[in-house]
């Protein structure tokens, strides 16, 4: 396991590259049914998103209005003004999802936590996670439950692979609900997030 680890590690930029950076920039434009669900009106137009890499801290902007932002911590979401004057708070966030199902409706606030959640032993929608790659061990698809909307099982494909500052991603992502069969329902993509504009610094 350990040497799979590295050699996926080392097919992506490798760890002391990503550990040389601190953020990650895209823009992004996402959609797919899970948000109509939701009771949220999808804005097709690109945001920008920046990613901490080694906090657990994520922002998206614009979010709601042009001179406004959202800021994820796992004890706090937030949206604010870009000068830092806070909007709208939620401390404890996580604990707002308690009892949800597929279509319980979504606030702003909502929306905002599961834009910023990170993966792995961190603030996630899953703890226990499957990874698959191909044999050039680029990640190919991503299995997990989104427990913040009843647990269902979902199946994320990823595509379209760029090389930015060293490190190798994938810039679409698609994620299907998973059948009893471990298999993708491919007839609806609940989320899908595209990227293009990478950067880190």
């Amino acid at each position: 396991m350990d040497e799979l680890l590295a050699e996926v590690i080392d097919a992506h930029g490798g760890m002391d590259r990503w550990n040389g950076y601190h953020k990650a920039e895209a823009s992004i434009v996402t959609g797919g049914g899970l948000f109509p669900l939701k009771g949220l009106i999808q804005d097709p137009d690109p945001r920008r998103m920046t990613v901490w890499l080694h906090e657990q801290r994520a922002s998206v902007q614009p979010y709601g209005a042009p001179d406004q932002r959202t800021m994820f911590t796992p004890d706090r979401i937030a949206i604010e003004k870009t000068d830092g004057t806070v909007v709208v708070q939620r401390f404890a966030p996580s604990d707002s999802f308690a009892g949800h199902q597929m279509n319980t409706p979504w606030d702003r606030l909502h929306r905002a936590y599961f834009n910023g959640e990170f993966p792995g032993s961190v603030e996630t929608d899953s703890r226990v996670q499957d990874f698959f790659f191909d044999d050039r061990r680029m990640l190919r698809r991503h299995d997990y439950q989104v427990n913040i909307a009843g647990g269902f099982p979902a199946a994320q494909l990823t595509s379209k692979y760029v090389r930015a500052d060293g490190i190798s991603l994938p810039t679409r992502r698609r994620a299907y609900t998973r059948g009893p069969d471990r298999r993708p329902v491919l007839d609806m993509a609940m989320v899908t997030i595209d990227f293009s504009d990478v950067k880190f610094s």
